[in-house]
């Protein structure tokens, strides 16, 4: 296999891109000058070393959060946050939309995807098991499942308060119309979810 097919086959794995989308970035990056490439390299480079893994909420943060002396986030070590609240989403993004709207002040964790309606192997694609563990090791009073309300979503929210003992379980109201994701809903939408969840 030649080198621009391999690159269009990694494109190609990127989340909501398929080959003809993969074949349009790697003939995008062939017209660009060396220059131009080259910084898109460096980038990628320098945003895969500042970055690390929250220890606590998996959440990924940059150096400007002391990711290179700390393995905890600025979200988890603040004090100020509801710390008897946890909500669950399926990836950062869904994180960022989230903390964008102002409307939640607890404690987040990152489940890592969701859990297709077919898979017999829920623990290779999820957190679960890290997931109660900490529910386990923090007892929050309430945790929130903030899942994509598709398929997926509705089916690893289902496994996911299944799982959890003794702790309350809400799932986000249905300010998120059925098919959206998290990661495209506006703030307000957000706010309305969370104020009507159940």
């Amino acid at each position: 296999m030649n080198s621009i097919r391999r690159l269009e086959e990694i494109f190609a794995h990127f989340p909501g891109i398929g080959p003809r989308q993969a074949r349009r970035f790697v003939y995008y990056l062939l017209g660009r000058s060396p220059a131009a490439v080259k910084e898109l390299v460096e980038l990628i480079q320098e945003v895969k070393s500042s970055t690390a893994e929250c220890q606590v909420c998996h959440r990924f943060f940059t150096g400007n959060e002391q990711a290179d002396k700390t393995p905890t986030c600025n979200i988890c070590a603040d004090a100020s946050r509801d710390h008897s609240i946890l909500m669950v989403v399926a990836r950062d993004s869904d994180f960022e939309i989230v903390e964008k709207s102002g409307a939640f002040k607890g404690l987040y964790f990152i489940l890592g995807g969701t859990v297709p309606i077919l898979d017999k192997e829920p623990e290779k694609r999820i957190r679960l098991k890290a997931l109660l563990q900490r529910i386990d090791a923090d007892k929050p009073a309430e945790v929130i499942l903030s899942l994509n309300a598709t398929p997926d979503g509705e089916n690893t929210a289902d496994l996911v308060k299944n799982s959890i003992k003794g702790t309350k379980v809400t799932i986000l109201g249905r300010g998120l119309s059925t098919g959206a994701e998290l990661e495209y809903v506006d703030s307000d939408t957000i706010k309305n979810a969370l104020q009507n969840r159940r």
